[in-house]
């Protein structure tokens, strides 16, 4: 068994112990097991942190249809939603309360770096192939962590579609390469908020209209003008940082997707 197997074993063996789920924080195995993220301790309704607010960027795509979970390190109502939204869709016991079962099965879905087991960095990192994070409106560090939690959404989605691929054709762009490929001024490839996906097995209507229960606030994709190979998927409500927030737009005309903001 693989180390980082092993503590998580651990882990899961300590949260199932009484106590855990009156709140005792329960301390991790000593030797360092894994390379992504461990809980601790069970989540529920009233706690905050640094461990919710990772659980938080992992449910990130199930929300209610046209909903966010915002992260905040805060669980709340929302976060309690998602988390029975996760449960459900992976055959757990559905309670709203992140537990053993529930990081078991986040577990399996990350890989070390933190990305879901199905998308990586590199095909969300700068699209005309120089690489990196860098160039865009945010920081490297701010435009890497929209990036993770957007694909963390696309996990999500894949998941709905009865996990049939996903390809990203197009993520972040930095200023210059959205530029080269005509992007919009404003464009939430900018950010980090975005993804360009096509599949080879999903109609792109069916990407599109099941998007709006995966937490994108923007959709657009055949029938909206230059988007008929492709959906556009982005997370504008949750980008403060050009005036779009709170805003939701939908438009694939072709699919039966109308537009709301």
């Amino acid at each position: 068994m693989r180390a980082h197997t092993f503590k998580r074993a651990l882990v899961a063996l300590a949260l199932a112990l009484p106590g855990a789920a009156t709140g005792a924080v329960v301390a991790p195995p000593a030797a360092h097991a894994d390379a992504c993220y461990t809980w601790n301790r069970t989540l529920f309704q009233g706690r905050s942190g640094e461990d919710v607010r990772q659980l938080q960027i992992r449910v990130a795509g199930w929300p209610a249809y046209g909903g966010i979970v915002r992260v905040d390190g805060q669980y709340g109502p929302e976060t309690a939603a998602a988390v029975r939204r996760f449960q459900a869709a992976y055959g757990l016991r559905v309670d709203g309360i992140a537990g053993p079962q529930t990081f078991r099965e986040l577990y399996q879905l990350q890989d070390d770096d933190c990305t879901p087991a199905h998308f990586s960095f590199s095909e969300m990192d700068d699209g005309c192939g120089r690489g990196g994070w860098s160039g865009g409106p945010l920081s490297a560090a701010e435009t890497r962590a929209n990036a993770l939690r957007t694909m963390w959404k696309l996990e999500a989605l894949r998941h709905r579609l009865g996990d049939r691929p996903l390809y990203v054709i197009s993520g972040f762009r930095s200023n210059a390469c959205n530029r080269q490929v005509g992007g919009a001024a404003d464009s939430q490839h900018l950010y980090g908020n975005a993804a360009d996906v096509i599949s080879r097995t999903s109609s792109l209507c069916d990407i599109a209209q099941a998007a709006r229960s995966h937490g994108f606030s923007g959709i657009f994709g055949p029938g909206y003008p230059a988007h008929g190979s492709h959906v556009h998927l982005d997370s504008r409500r949750e980008n403060n940082q050009d005036g779009t927030s709170n805003t939701t737009s939908w438009s694939a005309p072709d699919c039966g997707v109308g537009s709301a903001d």
